[in-house]
């Protein structure tokens, strides 16, 4: 395959971000958002990597359609047209596969068909996923469109971690089991840590604690999940930064009741007005930092909260896998925030786990070990990179499939 470009989509319900990656060697030649898509005050922002400056426009842009053919003009703008013969492929970020898709998919109407039936487990980002592709097909109706899953990766867990203990034959009809979410991250990054401890991923045990605004957590045996904190939604597991992580299920049962919510009410509770944003009005660790060093309790309260749900996942993990190598941190607040990555190790010594102070203060952009010499499991931060994972699994299928 000579062509060895591809544009990498991530379409939500009023937005596409998208990265134009070149396979050859691994770089970025444009990245860019549009956002606020049908709006009066739509903007798109487009980022040239290859010389030459950024670009804004600003005003009303209808549809994804629309925004698609904006996006398309700003590449041709750089010479860098999806009508060119470099570009291999369009790689999807699609958030729900359920159990059918286990790996990257080349689109056709069998896979629009599965995607869409998803819907119902994934009502906020399915669909939107489908009007990317749906888009991008029509606008190059012969370029191979590739379907990448954040719950791909995560399809490798036994039965024993994926299921509820719920009336099996209600679980099925409605799908209700956990998915997982996050998977191309935890994949990226399970793989990098690896890389960094000089191992194949084949021979490595790895915790990924991927916390950004949304976070989750994974245990992976020798490359495959065997675990992760989210479930049928991104609400389980961690607390987030406006999502609960782990309840009680009665907690809505006693809200409906007692408090008189509507589901709808309560769904908007949980996913938006929970987690830190919840606990103490703010949902960005930096600010919460800032609180605490002026001496403010209740954002003190948040981020035990956050650290105290952490390491229970950190010490569950362990249990799972039985032996660790490494433990990974990612994303926003992963990478960034070194006060989450002491407090989250804090105390688990015995489990051979450490930080060194020094290590951890340094900031960086490349994966770095942060944990001292003697420590028996290597502590990473490995800066994820969900686009360039996205667009090797789509130029790999591509390249398959020509």
């Amino acid at each position: 395959m000579t062509a060895t470009r591809v544009l990498v989509l991530n379409s939500g319900s009023s937005s596409v971000k998208y990265q134009l990656l070149d396979m050859s060697d691994r770089s970025r030649l444009a990245v860019g958002l549009v956002e606020r898509i049908g709006e009066e005050t739509s903007r798109l922002k487009h980022t040239p990597l290859t010389g030459g400056d950024e670009r804004e426009r600003t005003g009303p842009i209808a549809d994804h359609e629309a925004a698609l053919k904006a996006v398309a003009e700003e590449l041709a703008a750089d010479g860098l047209g999806l009508d060119s013969p470099d570009l291999a492929a369009i790689g999807h970020r699609v958030v729900h596969g359920g159990k059918h898709f286990t790996a990257p998919t080349v689109v056709d109407d069998a896979v629009l068909a599965e995607i869409e039936r998803l819907i119902p487990v994934a009502p906020l980002h399915n669909p939107a996923n489908l009007t990317g592709i749906r888009t991008a097909q029509a606008l190059r109706p012969d370029l191979p469109q590739v379907a990448v899953f954040d719950t791909a990766f995560h399809t490798t867990m036994p039965e024993s971690a994926a299921r509820y203990a719920i009336d099996v034959e209600t679980a099925d009809r409605h799908r209700v089991r956990r998915y997982g979410f996050h998977g191309t991250s935890h994949a990226y990054v399970s793989r990098a840590t690896a890389e960094l401890l000089g191992k194949a991923p084949e021979e490595v045990n790895v915790i990924v604690l991927h916390l950004g605004n949304g976070a989750s957590a994974s245990a992976v045996r020798g490359g495959k999940c065997v675990d992760t904190s989210m479930g049928l939604t991104p609400l389980e597991g961690l607390v987030m930064g406006t999502r609960s992580g782990d309840l009680d299920p009665a907690v809505i049962f006693h809200l409906a009741r007692v408090g008189g919510l509507s589901v709808d009410e309560i769904d908007s509770l949980l996913n938006k007005k929970s987690g830190l944003v919840g606990l103490c009005g703010d949902n960005d660790m930096r600010e919460i930092r800032r609180r605490i060093d002026e001496g403010d309790e209740q954002a003190r309260l948040a981020f035990d909260i956050y650290i105290h749900r952490l390491k229970k996942y950190i010490g569950a993990y362990y249990a799972v896998l039985g032996r660790v190598d490494a433990v990974a941190f990612t994303a926003g607040v992963g990478e960034n925030a070194a006060p989450v990555r002491e407090a989250a190790l804090a105390g688990l010594e015995e489990l051979g786990l450490a930080v060194d102070g020094d290590l951890n203060a340094v900031r960086g952009d490349e994966p770095r070990l942060i944990s001292p010499e003697y420590a028996r499991v290597k502590v990473a931060v490995v800066p994820t990179d969900e686009e360039l994972e996205i667009a090797t699994q789509t130029y790999a299928l591509a390249g398959k499939n020509n």
